[in-house]
């Protein structure tokens, strides 16, 4: 990426704190959906869980089987690991590092929860769990799932000093090892203290920005740890300064721009459609899981 395709410099238009949510013993905070903040279409939804550590013969993730339709979930495994299975008969063990991938589609029902391993063994616990928005279009997709370790996801050294960690999407001559549906990109960043980088976003897209630790400068605007950034569409890239170490989930997507009706798991277009996701997961068409 040369300087010279990076011209004007997004503005941040508001900051939204993340929120403490604790599920029984698992620390979790969500910035998004928030007071003031339904969805950054196409980003619905974001749970920062951890970081934390858990003692030996512990009870691990409270995530077992579930439905889905309408949407992906995307699961960032920063600290520890994760047991994935669904009903589409896709099953992985992710460690520190790694992503999960996953198109609801037309229907499934998954499990997060912890390997045996570390219910056995304990040990530091940090996950993001992000919900992408699909099109109407797109919503009865096929559901599909893509489980990638820390190796398998390209590492990209920044100008300024900072690390791009690329799942989905094109950086330079690079792609993330994720084809996406809807053209999203996708990285995670770690930025040491005093780097600064200036990030291009084509514009008109809505860029994704959480600060999972570290102090950082968005734009000029100094934000905390915890703080999903939210910046107006014009330009054509953000500046982000780190005043101490810090990684932040950076991504970007094309604005829908169509009705969300939501109910709990199912993410839809209208209140008749998720009547009718309701009647199909009771009907048991999204297939079972034994997790």
């Amino acid at each position: 990426m040369s300087d010279s395709s990076v011209n004007s410099v997004r503005r941040v238009t508001a900051q939204h704190p993340a929120h403490r949510d604790d599920i029984g013993d698992l620390v979790t905070r969500r910035p998004l959906p928030g007071p003031g903040l339904d969805q950054l279409d196409p980003f619905l939804f974001l749970n920062h869980h951890g970081p934390q550590v858990y003692p030996a013969n512990n009870q691990g993730l409270p995530f077992g089987p579930h439905p889905h339709r309408g949407f992906e979930t995307v699961t960032f495994i920063l600290e520890g690991s994760l047991a994935h299975a669904d009903s589409a008969k896709h099953q992985s063990v992710i460690h520190k590092g790694g992503v999960q991938w996953m198109t609801a589609g037309s229907g499934i029902v998954h499990a997060e929860i912890s390997p045996a391993e570390f219910l056995r063994d304990g040990g530091p616990l940090e996950i993001l769990q992000l919900w992408i928005n699909l099109p109407a279009r797109l919503k009865m997709s096929e559901p599909r799932y893509m489980g990638l370790q820390q190796d398998s996801i390209p590492t990209i050294a920044l100008p300024g000093g900072g690390e791009l960690n690329l799942i989905a999407g094109e950086w330079g001559d690079t792609s993330g090892p994720i084809e996406t549906l809807t053209n999203v990109f996708m990285s995670t960043l770690k930025l040491p203290a005093g780097a600064r980088e200036q990030l291009p976003v084509a514009a008109g897209r809505q860029v994704f920005l959480y600060v999972v630790s570290g102090d950082v400068t968005v734009s000029g605007e100094p934000t905390k740890p915890h703080q999903l950034v939210e910046l107006d569409r014009e330009g054509d890239s953000i500046v982000i300064e780190a005043a101490s170490d810090a990684q932040l989930l950076f991504g970007h997507g094309d604005v829908i721009d169509e009705p969300v009706y939501s109910h709990g798991p199912f993410v839809m277009n209208t209140r008749e459609e998720i009547e009718q996701a309701v009647e199909d997961y009771q009907a048991g068409k999204f297939g079972g899981l034994n997790a």
